[in-house]
C-alpha cells in the first residue's frame, strides 16, 4: 500500500473511478492508437453506464482520448474541445458480462485510419485495468 491507496489522485473531481479512471484509460488508449484520435465510439457497461454522466466520466474518457491529464482543468469543456478539434465521438452502452462495473470499451479510429479496439476497467483510486486490446485479452493479473 502507498500514500495514493489513502489519498487518492490530484485530479479533476468528482470521483477517482469515473473521472481520474476514465481518464486515464483515454490517454492509454491514445498512446497505444499512436496518433491523434479522429473518430471514438465509446460504449459504457455497469455503473460506467448507469451513472457515468452524473460523474462526468463521458467528458473525463473524451479528454483523455485528447491527451488531457487527469488534473486538466480544461476536462468539463471536453465536449467542445473536440468539436473544434473535429474529433468524432459517440457514447453508448454495452453488456460486457461479468466484466468490472467501471468498464468502457473503445472502438477508435486514428487520423490516419488506423484501428484500435480496447475494453478497461477503472479499478478504484484513479487506477486501471486494461482487459483486452483488438481483441485480446489481457492474461496479466496483478496492481
Amino acid at each position: 500500500m502507498n500514500l495514493f491507496d489513502i489519498v487518492g489522485p490530484v485530479m479533476v473531481g468528482p470521483s477517482s473511478s469515473h473521472t481520474a479512471g476514465a481518464a486515464k484509460i483515454g490517454n492509454v488508449a491514445r498512446r497505444l492508437l499512436n496518433e491523434d484520435v479522429a473518430e471514438a465510439e465509446i460504449l459504457f457497461h455497469g455503473s460506467f453506464l448507469a451513472t457515468g454522466k452524473g460523474h462526468g466520466t463521458d467528458k473525463a474518457l473524451l479528454a483523455g482520448l485528447m491527451g488531457l491529464a487527469v488534473d486538466d482543468p480544461l476536462i468539463p469543456y471536453s465536449f467542445e474541445i473536440a468539436r473544434q478539434k473535429g474529433l468524432k465521438y459517440r457514447f453508448g452502452g454495452i453488456d460486457l458480462g461479468d466484466a468490472h462495473p467501471n468498464s468502457v470499451k473503445l472502438l477508435l479510429t486514428g487520423i490516419s485510419g488506423k484501428k484500435l479496439e480496447l475494453t478497461a476497467s477503472s479499478i478504484g483510486g484513479g487506477r486501471i485495468e486494461v482487459n483486452e486490446v483488438d481483441g485480446l485479452a489481457n492474461s496479466f493479473s496483478g496492481d
